[in-house]
């Protein structure tokens, strides 16, 4: 019986102390442009729900917004506890705004997805947003649309 109670204890501090409260980032969520928010799809069929808090891929895949950066465009987040890869660890997101590109209206790219601190998260170098094509570590911005919703 104590083997298990330890247990218990041990998965509750690990899932609650997860998450890192960014204080300064807190604020920084409200200038999140409304055209990234809501449901979308991306080029790969894949789909995402977008709120000002959490960044939502598929099922299985939830990264917590702490920051975004209205300047530099990019999202902070931390990987979930229940995350298949790289979970409690930290993501940053780069934006890219599309212009003539219907009904694709905005990309992004996972800069970092297991950066160890949000220092490191922050510190990564952004990803090329002049070549959506290349400029995510070599390969394409996932391109995103809304979803047409009834």
């Amino acid at each position: 019986m104590k083997t298990v109670t330890t247990f218990c204890v041990f998965v509750s501090l690990f899932a609650t102390g997860c998450f890192t409260k960014a204080s300064t980032g807190q604020r920084t969520l409200a200038q999140i442009p409304p055209a990234l928010l809501g449901c979308f799809t991306d080029d790969y069929g894949s789909n995402y729900v977008i709120s000002n808090n959490l960044w939502q891929h598929g099922q299985k895949a939830r990264y917590h917004l702490l920051q975004y950066n209205k300047v530099g465009q990019f999202f902070i987040a931390q990987n979930d506890t229940a995350n298949p890869t790289d979970a409690c660890l930290y993501t940053r997101i780069d934006i890219v705004f599309f212009n003539n590109m219907e009904p694709w209206q905005w990309g992004f790219c996972l800069t970092a997805y297991n950066a160890t601190t949000l220092q490191e998260a922050l510190q990564t170098p952004a990803a090329n947003k002049s070549n959506p094509r290349k400029g995510c570590n070599g390969f394409p911005f996932s391109r995103m649309k809304k979803t047409i919703t009834n």
